[in-house]
């Protein structure tokens, strides 16, 4: 299993849209197609006043980056990231979001 941290900024005036397309079902089939596993998004404040969103998924398959084209190549899924795109902030140098090093996972 793979484990994956990510961040990204989240813009203000977004964060109510952006709660609720995230509470209905939006890509989960396609995330499971693509053998990711409890993805989830958390969101808070810091004191620069910026909101923050931070990820984490785990990926069971077996050919990860094949599973990333396919789920970045589905028609459903590209129209989902024309959606949340905009209403995100990359961090600078990045124009996504950014992945994040592990450094401690306790099982």
């Amino acid at each position: 299993m793979k484990r994956i941290g990510m961040v990204i900024g989240l813009r203000d005036e977004h964060e109510a849209e952006y709660r609720r397309l995230h509470a209905g079902e939006g890509v989960r089939d396609l995330l499971a197609q693509a053998n990711i596993r409890n993805f989830t998004i958390y969101l808070t404040r810091f004191p620069d006043g910026q909101l923050y969103e931070f990820a984490h998924y785990e990926y069971v398959g077996a050919d990860y980056e094949g599973d990333m084209a396919r789920l970045a190549a589905h028609p459903r899924n590209i129209e989902w990231l024309k959606m949340c795109d905009p209403m995100q902030v990359p961090l600078p140098g990045s124009d996504g979001w950014t992945v994040m090093e592990e450094v401690y996972h306790n099982d």
